[in-house]
């Protein structure tokens, strides 16, 4: 819940199959120099600030903190596995399309087909090295489809795999995970830009890579498919982002306020970049999103109400629901706590159930924006050009 702390035009495919005629030795060599060039380099570089596509760094996946993961492609593309100087190409058409990652100890075991690999690392990227479209999966727990290219490594015991992957795609992926399809279209534009802005002003959240795909940072899925309005979201705002006195700040959102957004001051949060300002959210104060839960006197001990890292304790012992946000009341109840709340997240920014009303009512995503941040600006941020230029 950084974020709240949860694209772009059509994704097109890289092909997956070699064309006619790479059979002759001159194209056979020559697809080698390719693969031996990928797995040299290595993959999941991010290009200087400035650079013509600007990438981020996600980790995924990592709640799990697996120790087995397995790595395929969509019907119809390719993958090369790069470890160490060993390539694996995975193709439904060569029959081996599906490779099983086993971290024994600190070295990486994979298997794919007849062929086993060890390893301290791995990269999955495209026949030239490019991005593509694959599917990672935890054995028996979930899979999920991305597109960019896939770094695996140990890390205090498990896997730890990082996408990287275009700056759009990433808010294209954020944008659909937050949102359902009955989102109206300009609640999803303001969702985009806020969530732009938190990508380009927070780089370097984690040691290993810049952002998590949880609520700790920005919680990420699956790219939207093609057509879908929040493909049409992404690309309708893109290089929008918002600023405060010029500067792109990391703007914070939630799942529905209380009927008054928070300043992190109020929450028991450092100041931010931006002073978020309190804000009337009509919607919320008209229909609140009550809860209640109960906990044991050990456990309310050390929750107090509008204090979010306590909250946040709180949240990671006993799970992300029992206490979703931080508009409270604690009552004993017979040998239990009950707990009694508003709202849900920690109710700073932009109020994702406030913006849906609005929008429904003919806000457009300005004035959205406007709205839950005042004093601010919308600039559009280029990746070759510096400064920006200002939108609103």
């Amino acid at each position: 819940m950084a974020a709240r702390l949860r694209m772009r035009t059509p994704v097109h495919f890289a092909r997956g199959s070699v064309p006619r005629g790479f059979g002759k030795p001159v194209f056979a060599f020559a697809i080698a120099l390719i693969f031996i060039s990928s797995c040299s380099l290595g993959f999941a570089q991010v290009p200087p600030p400035n650079s013509e596509v600007a990438n981020v760094r996600i980790g995924v996946l990592g709640l799990f903190h697996s120790r087995q993961l397995t790595i395929s492609p969509p019907q119809g593309h390719a993958l090369v596995v790069c470890a160490g100087d060993e390539r694996i190409v995975l193709e439904h058409t060569s029959g081996v399309h599906t490779a099983n990652v086993v971290l024994n100890g600190s070295e990486i075991v994979l298997r794919s087909g007849t062929r086993t690999v060890r390893a301290h690392g791995l990269t999955i990227a495209g026949r030239k090295n490019e991005p593509v479209d694959f599917v990672l999966a935890v054995p028996g727990k979930i899979a999920r489809h991305y597109r960019g290219t896939l770094e695996i490594r140990q890390s205090a015991g498990h896997l730890l795999a990082i996408v990287t992957m275009d700056r759009e795609t990433a808010v294209a992926s954020i944008v659909a995970a937050e949102n359902t399809t009955e989102t109206p279209f300009e609640a999803l534009r303001a969702q985009a830009v806020a969530t732009r802005s938190y990508l380009v002003a927070s780089h370097g959240r984690h040691s290993d890579f810049d952002f998590c795909d949880t609520s700790h940072c920005q919680f990420l899925r699956e790219p939207p498919a093609p057509g879908t309005s929040a493909a049409h979201a992404v690309e309708a705002t893109r290089d929008m982002v918002l600023a405060h006195q010029s500067k792109p700040f990391a703007a914070m959102y939630t799942r529905s306020c209380a009927g008054r957004t928070h300043t992190p001051a109020e929450l028991g949060l450092p100041e931010a970049a931006y002073p978020y300002y309190p804000v009337e959210c009509k919607h919320c104060r008209e229909h609140p999103v009550r809860w209640s839960s109960h906990i044991s006197a050990e456990d309310a001990a050390t929750l107090r109400s509008s204090n979010e890292p306590a909250r946040l304790r709180a949240a990671r012992h006993l799970g992300w629901n029992t206490i979703p946000s931080n508009d409270f009341i604690v009552k004993k109840e017979n040998d239990q706590i009950l707990v009694e709340g508003i709202g849900q997240g920690h109710g700073i920014g932009l109020c994702q159930s406030g913006a849906k009303a609005m929008a429904a009512d003919g806000a457009d995503f300005r004035q959205i924006l406007s709205h839950y941040y005042p004093n601010t600006t919308i600039i559009s941020i280029h990746a070759e050009s510096d400064p920006f230029s200002q939108q609103r």
